[in-house]
């Protein structure tokens, strides 16, 4: 893959992981479930980070310095990891024609990781409502997946690409 291809990917994972965020905040307004705590993800990790692999209630663990972060940073990360799960199940071709069959496909087998992952290592047990919310928000995600590769291929790339001044004060995408 070469760098267009790369930062196509990158602005899919993104985008996708970007509309799951706004669909938990209008699932708040509509449903009045709370916003994901991303916080105890970056606990989770620390904790398996320091040796700690024990499932056990995240929400007991003493709390980590930079935990939301590291929160954060991980799931917009596993968006673009995800996201390379496209082209390489689909080909390079996915990346130039976006289409939305692979897209909820690969969001939808992604709600694998939270179910079996991530809630049984912070010793979660989610309910049955609480399953089917994550369902809806990984088939979200694929949407996600479709709506910003499309935008990012329809771009071809240029708008993170190659930036260049051609002035003082004044930029102009190239």
């Amino acid at each position: 893959m070469n760098t267009n291809d790369m930062t196509i990917i990158l602005l899919t994972g993104i985008g996708a992981t970007a509309a799951t965020d706004l669909w938990a905040i209008a699932r708040r307004r509509i449903f009045g479930t709370p916003l994901p705590n991303f916080g105890f993800v970056g606990r989770w990790i620390a904790q398996m980070a320091r040796g700690h692999f024990k499932p056990r209630p995240i929400a007991a663990v003493r709390p980590v310095r930079g935990e939301r972060v590291i929160g954060w940073t991980a799931h917009y990360a596993i968006g673009v990891a995800f996201a390379l799960l496209l082209p390489a199940l689909w080909g390079r071709e996915w990346i130039q024609h976006p289409t939305l069959p692979p897209a909820l496909i690969v969001g939808i087998a992604t709600v694998a990781a939270p179910l079996f992952v991530m809630q049984p290592g912070i010793g979660s047990k989610p309910s049955a409502t609480a399953r089917v919310h994550s369902f809806i928000t990984h088939a979200v995600f694929g949407l996600g997946l479709y709506l910003a590769a499309t935008v990012a291929a329809r771009s071809n790339g240029m708008m993170v690409s190659w930036i260049s001044m051609s002035g003082p004060s004044s930029y102009t995408l190239v």
